[in-house]
């Protein structure tokens, strides 16, 4: 009978490596299996795009799209926060890269954490949001801001492309800002400021950036893609008896960066409508012992409200209205009309204008009452 020896070191050593394998082989044959597995980092929010950076007054604004979906592709809907990161980096160079390490942009300072379920002072619009930089940009020196989201679970996607401004002294509000209401239009004038934020003499040339907000309260968006060179200008097609906001900016144009005032004081305007409807055409009286009655066909404008009925007594006399108000229909009845007499009667359209335009009389038509 041979005599059994105890294994060596080795041996021990895949004897437990095997005992792993096997294990792990029955733990997934009792779970049963649900799908590939993702990467961890997979599913973190992907990155915030679109960033800008704009010198406006005395502070630098930001603005970005926030992303819907995580970096896997998959849809994201509990993001709740966004950090935004600042550097100050000297020179012209290329800036310092944006890398993210253990939860912090290294070589950045971490200078907000917008919280998105009460995101103010920045204002979210959509899926655009706009935060300003006021915390101590210094005149002259040269800013690098990325930003990073974070999900309900605090899971950060990597740093933002990053974008580079210089904070140059923005130049003061334009100065009384007017606006005049026309017919579908309104006509802005304004004065242009005299100076730099920091005091210093304004230098030429500038711009001016028009914006407009359809009613009170509405946001103001830009009326132009380009600023314009004078210090007036006329906001046609727009929509009479609606109530429009207007502010207007200054805008550096000697920099190669976007650099412009504060909004102006705002003003409101109402375009009027000042132009009368057609006039009523086909107007036929048919008189009776007594009545006359009227009938028209009506004017072709949309915005009619109602028509004025006008008569007159002989060729020289003046006409006198019989409506005290504009009437909705196309018919009338004169009873005040007298037996063998002759009437002349002509008919006018009002339109709703808040105040109203009269049409010019139709083509009158003469009667007499039997």
């Amino acid at each position: 009978m041979r005599r059994a020896w105890p294994p060596g070191p080795g041996a021990r050593r895949w004897a437990r490596r095997g005992a792993a394998i096997a294990l792990a082989i029955l733990s997934l044959a009792a779970c049963g299996r649900k799908g590939a597995p993702v990467a961890p980092e997979r599913r973190i929010p992907a990155s915030i795009s679109e960033l800008t950076a704009t010198v406006e007054g005395p502070a630098v604004v930001l603005e970005w799209t926030n992303p819907n979906r995580r970096a896997d592709g998959s849809r994201m809907r509990d993001l709740t926060t966004l950090k935004v990161y600042r550097r100050a980096e000297p020179g012209s160079g290329e800036p310092k890269p944006a890398v993210l390490s253990w939860g912090k942009v290294v070589g950045y300072d971490e200078i907000a954490a917008i919280q998105l379920a009460a995101p103010a002072p920045a204002r979210v619009l959509g899926g655009r949001v706009m935060w300003a930089d006021t915390r101590g940009p210094i005149f002259g020196h040269r800013y690098v801001y990325v930003l990073a989201a974070l999900d309900s679970i605090g899971r950060q996607s990597v740093p933002s492309a990053r974008v580079v401004v210089t904070f140059h002294p923005a130049p003061r509000p334009p100065e009384n800002l007017r606006a005049a209401p026309g017919d579908r239009e309104v006509r802005l004038t304004w004065g242009p400021p005299s100076r730099l934020v920091d005091g210093t003499p304004l230098p030429l040339p500038v711009a001016y950036r028009l914006l407009r907000g359809e009613g009170p309260g509405a946001p103001l968006q830009p009326i132009s893609p380009q600023p314009v060179t004078t210090t007036a200008f006329t906001d046609r097609g727009l929509n009479n008896e609606r109530t429009y906001l207007y502010a207007v900016q200054a805008v550096r144009s000697e920099l190669a960066e976007v650099v412009r005032s504060e909004l102006s004081a705002t003003v409101e305007a109402v375009p009027v409508d000042l132009t009368p409807p057609s006039a009523p055409r086909n107007l036929v009286a048919v008189p009776s012992e007594s009545a006359v009655r009227l009938a028209w066909d009506p004017s072709p404008d949309e915005d009619v409200a109602g028509y004025m009925v006008y008569r007159a007594t002989s060729p020289s006399d003046q006409y006198v209205r019989l409506t005290p108000a504009a009437s909705a229909g196309t018919l009338y009845t004169d009873r005040t009309a007298e037996r063998g007499k002759t009437y002349r009667y002509a008919v006018t359209a009002v339109d709703r204008a808040r105040a109203p335009n009269e049409s010019a009389r139709s083509i009158p038509t003469t009667v007499t009452v039997p």
